[in-house]
């Protein structure tokens, strides 16, 4: 009687931890190829038809196909070793920069050209960005969304131009841009980094200047997804209007395209001054963020002062030459607005482009912050609605706060002056309402305590103060009264050149001294 067999498949069963590697070990070598599908199958009855003969009983091809297989297996065991160690040491080292083993897993399955890569050279990579400044939080993000930043080949050359590099650059960028630079870039695009960036030391930049222009450039639009021809022409086009000096001032004027954004932008600028590429670039020095506007929103600003103010492309273009910033006000919101309430004032096209050259920053203040306050003010000090005083004052009073001017107001009012010498004022001088509090009251404390004059004189002479207390007051004053002691007319006194004033000064000390030179002769004889 035959007893009960007992199979065992030739395969072991893998381990748990085994089995945690993506894809498992059994699936990277399936059983159908590696091992045989039967079994071997032991049982007590001798006799029994499926016992095996022992090897010496087996033919010479049977012995001979028996040892290929054995060695077959010996062989995928040492790879399957081999393959164990390698994904052990790369769970180690994905858990040392903020991987847990099922983040692992599911990196590996989707990028699985991780796993066949060498680990040495997975390590490297990892060391690089981390001495680059990408490190925790910020690196484990940047690989799970960009994988083949730890094998694509391209990534190399940008790493060490960035930490070995004759430029020395090496912890002077910021890791933002870096994680920003390998996050938004197919690493296709970043062949030919290094040689891109360096045509701007052929334009002229320097190792250090070129270190903020690659901290607020951005890098991908700026060099990657050029071509090293495109940024060439760039740089030439760019050197016409101020080249480097432009291009630090803003160096995301590299991230814009030449053809469908910046010669549109630039030229119609350069068309609005009539040709001057000077003061074309004088306008991209003093903002360079007018770029930034599309054609259209340039030519609507300027179509607007033409029809509604009445300005000439010439007279515009000087208001643009003072105030770029123009360009920035809302056409429909503070633009339309300002001219309108100038043009109620009475103001003609000729007075309104004055008017613009001297406060262009008129048309970007906030009416209600500001505007809407310094109108009472000066209301209430008695200028009337409507008037042409009324738009002067409020040209004079844009380059001041609200609360400066409240306190030059309150400054004048401690003296004695009342509101309508105040107005009487700044009818003949503007700036008076607009000059610092603190300085204005050191003046009129040396005008009435040192200089013993009456604060009523600044009625007929308000310019008196808007000169320096210390480099023109105090220094003519003490000149005049060594000679003309103190009844001196303060417009005489201060409205002089410098050079007619130490001419006078001269002359009139050398009589003093010829006429003691004169009586000393006398005394002789």
């Amino acid at each position: 009687m035959s007893t009960a067999t007992k199979s065992f498949p030739f395969s072991p069963s893998p381990s748990s931890f085994s089995y945690a590697l993506s894809p498992p070990i059994r699936t990277l070598f399936p059983s159908s190829s590696l091992f045989p599908s039967h079994k071997l199958i032991f049982s007590t009855n001798t006799s029994h038809k499926q016992d095996k003969l022992p090897l010496h009983f087996l033919g010479p091809q049977d012995s001979s196909l028996l040892l290929l297989k054995c060695n077959a297996l010996a062989i995928n065991d040492s790879s399957t070793n081999s393959f164990v160690d390698s994904g052990v040491m790369l769970f180690s080292l994905f858990r040392e920069i903020g991987f847990n083993e099922t983040d692992t897993e599911a990196l590996l399955e989707a990028h699985p050209v991780i796993k066949i890569s060498p680990f040495e050279s997975i390590r490297s990579r990892i060391h690089s960005l981390q001495s680059l400044g990408v490190s925790g939080l910020s690196l484990s993000r940047l690989i799970v969304k960009r994988p083949d930043v730890l094998t694509a080949p391209e990534i190399d050359g940008v790493v060490c131009f960035l930490l070995e590099g004759d430029l020395e650059l090496a912890g002077k960028i910021k890791p933002s841009q870096i994680e920003h630079l390998f996050n938004s870039t197919e690493s296709k695009f970043l062949a030919g980094f290094e040689a891109k960036v360096r045509l701007l030391l052929q334009l002229g930049m320097t190792q250090e200047t070129i270190v903020p222009v690659l901290n607020n450039a951005n890098l991908t639009k700026a060099f990657c997804l050029k071509s090293f021809e495109d940024i060439e022409r760039m740089l030439t086009f760019l050197n016409r209007f101020g080249g480097v000096d432009l291009i630090l001032r803003r160096p995301a004027l590299l991230n814009y395209d030449l053809d469908a954004q910046l010669i549109p932008r630039v030229g119609f600028l350069l068309e609005l001054s009539g040709g001057d590429e000077t003061g074309t670039a004088t306008v991209l020095r003093k903002l360079p963020f007018v770029v930034a506007y599309s054609v259209d929103h340039l030519k609507d600003h300027v179509e607007f002062l033409k029809s509604f103010a009445g300005l000439s492309e010439e007279e515009i273009f000087r208001i643009v030459l003072v105030y770029p910033n123009m360009f920035s006000a809302s056409r429909k919101r503070k633009l339309h607005p300002r001219i309108d309430f100038l043009k109620q004032c009475g103001l003609t096209s000729h007075d309104i482009y004055r008017f613009l050259i001297k406060a262009p920053l008129f048309l970007s203040l906030s009416f209600e912050g500001n505007l809407a306050y310094k109108l009472v003010f000066l209301v209430k000090i008695g200028y009337k609605k409507n008037t042409k005083e009324l738009a002067m004052a409020m040209g004079a009073v844009t380059r001041t706060s609200c609360k400066n001017m409240q306190e030059v107001i309150g400054v004048f009012l401690n003296y004695g002056l009342t509101c309508d010498d105040i107005l009487e004022m700044s009818m003949k001088h503007p700036q008076v309402l607009q000059y610092n509090h603190e300085s204005l009251e050191e003046k009129m404390d040396y005008l009435v305590e040192e200089m013993g004059r009456e604060v009523g004189e600044l009625l007929a002479f308000p310019a008196f103060l808007g000169y320096k207390l210390d480099g023109r007051i105090k220094h003519r004053y003490e000149e005049k009264r060594k000679i003309l002691g103190e009844g001196m007319s303060l417009n005489k006194l201060l409205s002089v050149s410098t050079a007619r004033f130490s001419t006078k000064s001269k002359r009139k000390q050398r009589v003093p001294a010829i006429n003691g030179l004169n009586e000393s002769d006398e005394g002789l004889e």
